[in-house]
């Protein structure tokens, strides 16, 4: 018998995918989505294949030429894996579906697959060509390197980059061969510079004072405010005491890359340990960044919402400050290393950070206003204290983003309504937090695979369950060893579809999400109280 599909996803599975699997010359499609497999992707391919699907792995290396010899290929998907390098020119006449994003790729999109979405594409920040923005004349420079937090442009910074771009040297060889005259002109301008150069790198070895009345205009580089309105901001409650020459020099690694941004964990010279978010695709000016970042700033302390602590904003570099959580993500703890060795995290701290996270959504919606929503939602930006309480990061700053950024926010979080960031409500909020208890529920990602070319979000998936009557087929393998939780379970579940209904005004608010997961938490400590007794009882009784 032939093998024509071979359907591995979600199965734990890790390490170097053996060269011989995709090359089974009758195998047809392959799905090896949501495993752990790392190493390269193999070059050999089965000439056969039309669904090829290595998505949600971490696989390194570039993508394979060979897939261009596909011929039948309809749907190609490797987004989150660690792919670099360049696109191979894909002329796959067949393809309908593609999905490279989340990558690290580079270089210029190729003719032949511009026509899909931006959808497809993003997530590699070095990487050009319609849909994204177009490739600059001049090629971008490499990324930062994950040591040092990558620092914002100061004056000396700005005013040297500007000057190397007049001495480059390739460009002295090349005009020195046109004329002798051109060379000495440029040799006196390399001179000039070497000599500003000088200065400026004296300057940068003196930590730079609060008062700068002193300061003449034409210390600061063309474009750069003063150093008084270049500062990092903070906000009331901040006790930290560093500033923003202290945040540039502190040692950083990268946590992750999400909707709005990277995140690093950068440690000061004094110890303190914080979390820093360097915003990109950011669509508004200084003064509707400031704005905005006020009324986030002017959300009060609560025990389940990651305050914002302070912000940076020039022309070229916008940073967020916030506190370090280093217990994790529910993200990572659900959907981090299910092998073996793992711990799992049981109903009730499920049951916890679910009513943790409703509790600081609900407080978001409660103090910025009626109009004023989270925007981003899922179980990335939930993160967790050492007791396992969930704190609702991220929020308030949908407004602040290009359009084409905000329409590829989310997937699998948003709301069918919210098409456009005018169209996002508080309802659209109380939707995704209803993916994120299915999500918590099932175990699943909020957008998965159905075997076939399509991919099916997970409360369409939840609703065909239930629709057939296979309901306990909805809970994650995990919960179903914990014992008298099954109405719990079933309880919340009907919660989580009372959120993702498709009509807004059939969503509960927040607030009553609250109530409904109090109510289970209610009962579930009268269950174990219960069960104590019955125990005790039983003791009691024993000869």
């Amino acid at each position: 018998m032939l093998l024509e599909s071979s359907v591995f996803e979600s199965n734990y599975l890790s390490g170097d995918l053996p060269s011989d699997v995709p090359s089974i010359p009758s195998l047809k499609s392959l799905y090896l989505q949501h495993n752990n497999f790392s190493g390269e992707i193999p070059a050999s391919v089965s000439p056969k294949l039309n669904v090829l699907d290595f998505s949600f792995n971490s696989f390194t290396g570039n993508i394979p030429p060979t897939i261009k010899n596909l011929p039948r290929l309809t749907a190609l998907s490797l987004q989150f894996n660690s792919l670099s390098g360049a696109i191979p020119d894909l002329k796959l006449p067949r393809l309908k579906l593609l999905n490279l994003s989340y990558n690290m790729l580079n270089g210029s999109i190729p003719y032949s697959i511009q026509k899909f979405p931006i959808t497809s594409f993003v997530g590699n920040s070095l990487l050009c060509g319609p849909p994204l923005n177009h490739c600059s004349a001049i090629p971008p420079s490499p990324s930062p390197s994950p040591t040092y937090f990558p620092s914002p442009p100061t004056a000396h910074g700005v005013r040297n980059a500007g000057q190397n771009k007049k001495i480059n040297p390739g460009a002295i060889i090349a005009t020195a061969i046109g004329g002798s005259l051109v060379l000495f002109l440029l040799v006196l301008m390399f001179l000039f510079c070497c000599l500003k150069k000088r200065d400026s790198v004296g300057v940068s070895k003196v930590k730079v004072p609060n008062d700068t009345s002193s300061k003449k205009p034409e210390d600061f580089g063309s474009g750069v405010q003063d150093a008084e309105k270049n500062k990092l901001v903070s906000f009331e409650g901040c006790s930290y005491k560093f500033d923003l020459e202290d945040l540039l020099r502190a040692s950083a690694e990268v946590l992750g890359k999400g909707s709005y941004g990277t995140s690093y964990k950068a440690i000061l010279d004094e110890g303190t340990t914080v979390v820093v978010k360097r915003l990109k695709e950011v669509g508004v000016g200084k003064r509707e960044f400031e704005q905005q970042m006020e009324i986030v700033g002017s959300v009060r302390q609560h025990t389940n919402v990651v305050p914002l602590r302070a912000y940076y904003y020039s022309k070229d570099e916008k940073l967020l400050v916030y506190d370090y959580m280093p217990a994790s993500s529910l993200s990572a703890l659900l959907h981090g290393n299910r092998g073996i060795g793992r711990t799992s995290l049981d109903w009730d701290s499920r049951v916890k950070i679910s009513l943790g996270t409703a509790k600081g959504i609900a407080h978001i919606h409660s103090e910025g206003g009626v109009k004023f929503t989270h925007g981003n939602i899922k179980s990335s930006n939930v993160l967790l204290t050492q007791d396992h309480d969930g704190c609702i990061s991220d929020f308030g700053f949908l407004p602040l983003m290009n359009f084409l950024a905000t329409t590829s926010r989310g997937a699998g979080y948003r709301a069918p309504e919210a098409t456009e960031p005018r169209k996002i409500t508080q309802k659209s909020d109380v939707y995704s937090f209803g993916v994120l208890l299915l999500e918590m529920l099932t175990g699943k990602a909020p957008l998965q695979s159905s075997g076939h070319d399509d991919v099916v979000d997970l409360p369409r998936w939840v609703r065909s369950i239930v629709r057939e009557e296979w309901t306990a087929e909805v809970f994650d393998v995990e919960l179903l060893k914990y014992q008298n939780v099954e109405e719990e379970m079933v309880q919340m579940l009907q919660i989580a579809l009372s959120c993702v209904a498709k009509a807004p005004n059939m969503r509960p608010t927040m607030e009553e999400v609250v109530r409904m997961i109090e109510e289970i938490r209610q009962l579930e400590l009268e269950n174990l109280s219960s069960f104590e007794d019955r125990s005790k009882d039983s003791n009691a009784h024993t000869p």
